[in-house]
């Protein structure tokens, strides 16, 4: 089978790239599309790709005719690329809208003119808006924010492939992990880059807001796996954790002890957004059993100094 990952340079698409490479004998080609918009080269580099050709294709996915001419042969489409910032960003509602909602729609198009097989989508939980305690998938989205709107608009662009091909919506939680290409702007990947080089972090309000989370190679884990198992078409909701903010700083604390934090708009009122756990899409793919707390440590250890 062949394999496009639209952002497959970018976060996510690092740590799927690698556990695809070196997974199942049935994948024979990966094609890795993204724009570079972030400049980040790290999947590009110090890694020979060996096991599988890996073919990159420099293009915007709303180019439609590049993107019709690369889907030729394609069998599975793993739709990860999108604008993102922070959760619940609301900021620079056209270019949230372009992306996410009609970039989607362009993948999408291509997708079925090329009769793909199967369409996988990075959604994210910000759809589900706020206050929600304990989302699962057939509670109804009311995105509050421009980057949960474009997400779900995207949504819904992708949904109605499903009549002729399989499709996959994962709604992930907040991303964390270490990775070469990691974003150091989400909340836990930014506490251990503050902890272990500043001594401090920041905390937002008065950290008792909560979000769903989700490891970057459990994330990638369970898409790779969705590329070889016979999951039923759907909506899946993907964490493994609902942490507060505090929550998160005291797990930092435990591995930086004497670590400094700063409240910052501590009368500000910060929403909750929870998803009902287990998630559903574990009863198809048990998580790899790994403590958050080891996730940290190893993080800990990728630090140069």
């Amino acid at each position: 089978m062949n394999i496009l990952i639209t952002g497959g340079a970018g976060y996510i698409g690092y740590s799927l790239l690698n556990t695809l490479i070196h997974s199942y004998n049935n994948i024979n080609k990966i094609v890795v599309y993204d724009n570079l918009f972030r400049k980040n080269y790290a999947v590009f580099l110090n890694q020979p790709f060996k096991e599988k050709p890996v073919e990159f294709v420099k293009a915007d996915i709303l180019d439609g005719r590049r993107l019709e001419k690369v889907m030729e042969g394609i069998d599975i489409v793993v739709h990860l690329a999108a604008h993102v910032t922070t959760p619940f960003a609301d900021h620079d509602a056209h270019f949230f809208d372009q992306i996410n909602h009609w970039g989607s729609a362009q993948v999408a198009q291509a997708a079925e003119e090329a009769n793909v097989k199967h369409f996988i989508y990075l959604s994210s939980a910000s759809v589900y808006g706020s206050p929600v305690n304990n989302a699962e998938e057939e509670y109804i989205p009311h995105p509050i924010k421009f980057y949960g709107i474009s997400k779900y608009d995207g949504e819904r662009q992708v949904q109605r492939l499903q009549s002729k091909m399989k499709v996959h919506i994962l709604r992930s939680g907040n991303v964390y992990g270490y990775n070469p290409s990691m974003r150091l702007e989400a909340v836990v990947n930014r506490f251990m880059f503050n902890a272990n080089f500043n001594g401090k972090i920041t905390i937002q309000g008065t950290g008792e807001q909560k979000r769903p989370f989700i490891h970057v190679e459990k994330l990638a884990y369970i898409i790779k796996e969705l590329t070889q198992k016979d999951i039923p078409s759907g909506v899946y909701n993907v964490a493994e954790y609902n942490f507060s903010i505090n929550e998160i700083a005291d797990f930092v604390k435990i591995l930086y002890p004497g670590l400094e934090s700063i409240s910052v708009n501590f009368n500000m009122q910060m929403r909750d957004l929870t998803l009902h756990l287990p998630a559903k899409i574990t009863d198809y793919i048990p998580l790899p059993d790994k403590s958050i707390m080891d996730e940290l440590h190893e993080f800990k250890n990728t630090f140069a100094f």
